[in-house]
């Protein structure tokens, strides 16, 4: 896990050394272990380096493979990179990093490397001979790669206020951008909150050369479709259980402490169950836990940890705690979200017990059916329960369901939907502000934008439509929710403190082959069953049919009292700004002190996360 960046540019070489060093300063919490630059005529590459294999100097970055034709900066993990090291025998290697293999893999094969990768990545690769340079990233968008082209120059880097701190990019807005944000608390690729930066898109390569791009999509989630016939549920059931074992078994290669986070539910569960069955040392697990007992699970995780005699770490923590941390897990955030101040706060106290990769247990409800979201979008499909999708329904209901209330208002876009396809009913589902809000806070709004999200699903609705109904849902997760929200918190936020996060569900081989999972299989008649149900009794009764709690963060109590002050400067700031409608979002603001018109903390945080950052980083709408 490392900071990435470089600079290809027909500056000189003092110049461009000057910029990378910038650069690569403004990433040092994501690799504290060393640093290292190449610097030539007309391009610059740089690197911080948390050390997780081979941990000797030889292995630093950037890395040049035997030939010096190719020099690389490189983030993130190959864990099967000892298998493909067996295909590579006439490979000189001087290390036992998968730095060395990726490189060696790719001046072997070029960019058909990459089908090859299992793990998460994001990788630059310099021809010195071609003077080109390949940029990839990993399947999922599990790490980050984000970059910025004019006329004169192309310049990447692991996060966007690396890319700031070169001052070559612009500091500036992008509004449009910004309606994706207020719908979905972040922004939905390829866009991003900066005006020219973009982001590499998941399972998507890049290649630069003589100021031209050439792109490709050489992984597609909504091309994996391989129909199940005459399959039987404990063939499913086995295939499940070995692919996890395998993706788990895969994440614990490394030189390094390992732990995992256990909250005592079901997908950490898992994952720290099979850890301490494959794993060569005792699993780490590491619970956080409350005074509070209406939301402490620590004794669900207790109960996981005795059966397979794991080392269980509980860390207490109070609300204050929370809000103590807050200003810094806001400093954290190189994009602004609506969410991760859990991840933040867990990393930390992980990172502090000598602990450097982590395994997670995200990822398990987007593949398993585990949202209220997958049965109801099955319902409306099927035109079941509430949803008439004859035009005369929708118009009825519509008309009889007030905006004005949360659940009614979603019921009501529900209703007015064109289509029951994943594209017109899930941005619904996962949406914030809907669009009769953003037309009153943004007096600028057009409906087409703000759509990024929805188009892609639109373009790729015809391929979705060919899997199941659950596995549809799943997709549009990955497309949306997961890339999006779910996996940039999770890096940003264990990487402020230096701490590689591992997820096992999000192994390639393992949603392939759940996404092609006939829904009948997979229905969810208690949580997640076809994922328990294919460990057998390995998980205890306990963990699998108890209520869920969760651990609520008292933000209405924080907003309305303890930041009521930050709070409303943030408000009255961005206000001012001449971004959003002044009068709208003061009111908006004032209705949710005096709680009216059913706001949630959430619908008025992304507002003050937005401004927050704004002023940290200096921009200009």
């Amino acid at each position: 896990m490392c900071g990435i960046s470089g600079i290809i540019s027909h500056k000189g070489a003092a110049e461009l050394d000057e910029k990378i060093r910038r650069i690569n300063g403004a990433m040092s919490h994501r690799g504290p272990d060393a640093d290292g630059f190449f610097v030539s005529e007309g391009v610059a590459l740089g690197h911080r380096r948390l050390s997780i294999l081979d941990l000797s100097s030889a292995a630093n970055q950037p890395f040049f493979d035997h030939s010096g034709r190719y020099v690389t900066v490189f983030n993130g993990e190959i864990y099967n990179f000892q298998e493909i090291k067996s295909e590579l025998k006439d490979y000189p290697f001087v290390t036992t990093s998968d730095t060395e293999v990726m490189i060696a893999a790719y001046a072997k094969w070029g960019a058909a490397c990459l089908e090859k990768f299992r793990g998460m990545f994001a990788i630059a690769i310099w021809d010195k001979m071609e003077r080109s340079l390949f940029m990839a990233r990993d399947r999922f968008g599990v790490k980050p790669f984000y970059y910025y082209k004019d006329d004169q120059q192309l310049i990447f880097a692991s996060e966007i206020r690396a890319l700031l701190a070169s001052g070559i990019v612009p500091r500036k807005l992008d509004r449009n951008a910004l309606v994706d944000y207020l719908k979905y608390q972040s922004f939905v690729s390829p866009n991003t909150i900066i005006e020219g930066i973009t982001e590499l898109r998941a399972g998507t390569w890049l290649k630069y050369k003589d100021g031209g791009v050439e792109e490709k999509v050489y992984w597609d989630i909504t091309k994996v479709r391989r129909p199940m016939e005459g399959v039987s549920l404990s063939d499913v059931q086995q295939q499940i259980r070995e692919l996890l074992y395998q993706s788990v078994e895969r994440r614990l290669v490394s030189d390094v402490p390992l732990g995992a986070f256990l909250s005592g539910g079901i997908d950490s569960s898992l994952v720290v169950a099979i850890m301490s069955r494959v794993s060569k040392s005792k699993t780490n697990a590491f619970t956080i836990s409350f005074e509070e007992k209406e939301y402490d699970e620590s004794s669900y995780a207790e109960l996981v940890a005795k059966k397979f005699g794991v080392h269980h770490n509980k860390v207490l923590l109070r609300p204050q705690d929370f809000l103590d941390k807050l200003p810094a897990a806001l400093d954290a955030m190189d994009l602004p979200s609506g969410d991760g101040l859990n991840t933040y706060v867990v990393s930390g106290a992980i990172r502090k017990t000598g602990i450097v990769v982590a395994l997670s247990g995200i990822g398990g409800d987007e593949l398993f059916a585990g949202y209220p979201i997958f049965q109801q979008y099955q319902r409306i499909r099927k035109k079941a329960g509430l949803f008439d999708h004859s035009l005369l329904g929708r118009k009825a209901l519509a008309a009889l369901l007030p905006a004005s209330n949360q659940r009614f208002s979603r019921m009501k876009q529900l209703a007015e939907a064109p289509s029951a396809s994943i594209a017109d009913i899930y941005p619904i589902f996962r949406s914030i502000q809907n669009k009769h809000s953003l037309s009153r806070l943004l007096p600028d709004y057009k409906i087409s934008e703000g759509q990024t999200l929805e188009n892609y699903l639109k373009i790729k609705g015809g391929d979705i439509a060919l899997f199941p109904d659950f596995s549809q849902v799943s997709i549009g997760d990955y497309l949306g929710y997961t890339q999006s929200v779910l996996l940039k918190d999770a890096d940003q936020m264990s990487m402020a403190s230096s701490l590689e996060l591992r997820e096992p569900f999000f192994d390639h081989d393992l949603v392939e082959y759940v996404l092609n999972v006939p829904d009948d299989l997979k229905y969810p008649r208690y949580p997640k069953r076809l994922l328990v149900e294919s460990f057998g009794d390995l998980l205890p009764s306990e963990i699998v049919f108890r209520k869920k709690q969760g651990f609520v963060l008292p933000y209405d109590v924080w907003l309305r009292k303890d930041l009521r002050s930050f709070c409303e400067e943030r408000i009255k700031n961005l206000a001012a700004r001449g971004i959003f409608s002044e009068s709208a979002l003061i009111k908006y603001w004032d209705d949710f002190i005096q709680n009216k018109s059913n706001i949630r903390w959430a619908d008025i945080w992304i507002f003050i996360v937005l401004e927050y950052w704004l002023e940290k980083n200096n921009i200009s709408a």
